[in-house]
């Protein structure tokens, strides 16, 4: 009997011990939570609060002014990173979601596979100034001018391995039983992964193409190297190009007014930019399913 009552006492220490560790660990967590929303809801309120009031028709109408003259818009800043952004998600988003289709079903356990996997680390962990230096040193340099063809390539490189990385984790989250099913009916590799495994993975591979999207709307360092601004409409990929990250990099540091304020409404309107397109694909997939 009292070996039962020791053994019973051990097990309800050992369950203290649990609930304790436990209640700590939860703390801590719920703590590391809290910092973080602190900085991010003061972050987004500072956004709202400075860039809501600098709205006006004029902002989406006119042209960057010059210094110190009142009035103007950042209507060639918002055209140029539409299309500038656009384009590189529409060069990067095939080659990574390719790309991690391979990492993900061929080249798991292949020379191939580890290479291109090592490498796509790099790039992704490399600094953004890093690769618009490359496109500089690469295209910038050779052409003699800056161009939005260069801050295209420059963010390009930014989504590949964003896209690649999340392609091929969200086909190794899929159950080889799927795969397994669909062989067994006969159907070839190539319909399993287009028709089976991609379908299934679908809504990971879309979070990790809005990822890249929210990632390079805001990059400053490889626009500054490669498609540099221009204070007026430009439509040709061949010319400097004027983009919001620039644009606000430049206004925010100027000591005008007028610059200054723009400058918080071009953060106002990337961060509404990105969190619409979020709602959007979130919506679109949920009909879908």
């Amino acid at each position: 009997m009292s070996a039962a009552m020791a053994a019973n006492a051990q097990r309800m220490a050992a369950h203290r011990r649990r609930k304790l560790v436990n209640i700590i660990a939860l703390s801590l967590s719920l703590t590391a939570m809290a910092f973080g929303l602190v900085w991010l809801i003061w972050i987004l309120a500072d956004t709202v609060v400075r860039g809501i009031g600098g709205l006006s028709i004029a902002i989406f109408t006119e042209m960057t002014p010059a210094p110190n003259v009142e009035g103007g818009g950042l209507a060639n800043a918002i055209y140029g990173s539409m299309v500038i952004v656009g384009l590189a998600t529409l060069i990067g988003t095939p080659i990574g979601v390719l790309a991690g289709v391979y990492l993900g079903e061929y080249g798991q356990r292949t020379l191939l596979g580890n290479v291109t996997r090592f490498v796509n680390d790099i790039l992704l962990s490399a600094p953004s100034i890093v690769i618009g230096l490359f496109i500089y040193a690469v295209i910038v340099a050779k052409t003699r001018t800056f161009s939005g063809f260069a801050g295209v390539l420059a963010l390009a490189l930014i989504v590949i391995p964003v896209v690649v990385r999340t392609t091929e984790n969200m086909l190794q989250l899929i159950p080889n039983q799927l795969r397994e099913a669909a062989y067994a009916l006969g159907a070839p590799k190539w319909r399993v992964i287009t028709l089976v495994t991609l379908k299934a993975a679908r809504a990971g591979v879309v979070t990790g193409v809005l990822l890249a999207i929210a990632r390079i709307s805001g990059e400053t360092a490889p626009l500054l190297f490669t498609a540099l601004s221009n204070q007026f409409w430009s439509m040709d990929l061949s010319e400097p190009m004027a983009n919001l990250p620039v644009t606000i990099f430049k206004f925010a540091l100027s000591p005008f007014e007028n610059w200054q304020k723009m400058a918080w409404t071009g953060v106002f309107l990337i961060t509404l930019g990105v969190l619409a397109l979020n709602i959007i694909a979130r919506v679109m997939f949920r009909k879908k399913d």
